[in-house]
């Protein structure tokens, strides 16, 4: 560990629309924030191509591109931004301690959180590949569906957000084939009916993706029946993952509130944990709308919320 801890007002884990967000409000308030990117500067923006629902771009833009504006924007307003992860906390306080890969310490008096989540995906090779590449497979079908009007995609997944998903693409796609693991769906009933009920989704029971095709871009997914094993190709341009998303939040076991599934708790309308002077932004709670401008937002929040805790508390 570092022999002497380093001493600061703010430290920002994490380095999405959130993040900078937060670093961009935080540095304009005076307070010298450092960003600690984590092991995916940028978020899960990084791996998205074209973003066209993010305010201000009419044109769109490359997600690359929109983190490194991002960067810069809080960097020009003095943001100490650092390329390392956060891989110990203590938030016994009031003074909370954290501590870098390197073995850095820093003592802070606000720790803002926006650590986001990370898509579950199938582990297929092609899906990384054309996933990377913006080559038609995604994770978020409200980001990306609209890519697809009028043309057939598949949606992988059972539960609620599959099922959601496959319903706001229904109205923009051809038809949705929805590809289900078991002969039945972990949705809520409701959710259930309304899949049913939609003329353009087609349930593929007893389905698993054993490869996605295409070079450059979705041609089609090879799937098979887990009971018969009789594979068969469905041709689509288009391939979703709804299988769930995973907070990084696990650093943060046993000093915040957090739900079974690992989201962290704030205090509703606000950004506060459980821990005086801890503020979380971002997918790090959002397990719902988990869009960049939702994200930014709670940043901007979070921000201002630790602004105000440090003047109260006559820090500042």
């Amino acid at each position: 560990m570092s022999a002497t801890p380093e001493k600061t007002l703010c430290v920002i884990i994490g380095s999405g629309p959130a993040g900078y967000t937060a670093a961009i409000y935080a540095s304009r308030a005076g307070l010298n924030p450092i960003v600690y990117t984590g092991p995916e500067p940028g978020g899960q923006l990084m791996i998205t191509t074209d973003v066209e629902n993010y305010p201000g771009y009419p044109e769109g833009v490359q997600g690359p591109t929109m983190m490194d504006e991002f960067r810069k924007q809080a960097e020009r307003f003095g943001t100490d931004v650092r390329n390392e992860m956060i891989t110990k906390v203590d938030f016994t306080g009031p003074v909370h301690k954290l501590w870098t890969e390197s073995g850095h310490e820093l003592h802070t008096h606000t720790v803002i959180i926006s650590t986001g989540a990370s898509a579950k995906w199938l582990g297929l090779e092609n899906e990384t590949r054309l996933a990377s590449t913006g080559g038609g497979v995604s994770a978020c079908a409200v980001c990306d569906g609209f890519f697809f009007r009028n043309l057939d995609v598949a949606i992988v997944g059972a539960g609620d957000t599959a099922a959601e998903e496959a319903q706001y693409l229904s109205k923009l796609c051809k038809n949705v084939h929805m590809l289900v693991r078991r002969d039945e769906m972990r949705a809520s009933k409701i959710m259930q009916e309304r899949v049913m009920k939609a003329e353009n989704i087609h349930i593929h029971w007893n389905t698993e993706t054993k490869d996605i095709l295409g070079e450059e871009e979705v041609e089609g997914a090879l799937v098979f029946n887990n009971k018969t094993g009789e594979e068969k190709v469905i041709p689509v341009q288009g391939f979703f993952v709804a299988i769930g998303h995973k907070p990084n939040t696990d650093i943060f076991k046993g000093w915040l509130d957090m739900e079974d599934t690992g989201y962290l708790k704030a205090t509703p309308g606000r950004t506060f944990t459980n821990r005086e002077g801890v503020f979380v932004s971002g997918d790090a709670a959002d397990h719902i709308y988990r869009q960049a401008v939702t994200a930014a937002g709670t940043g901007c929040m979070a921000a201002l919320d630790a602004e105000r805790y440090l003047t109260e508390k006559g820090i500042v």
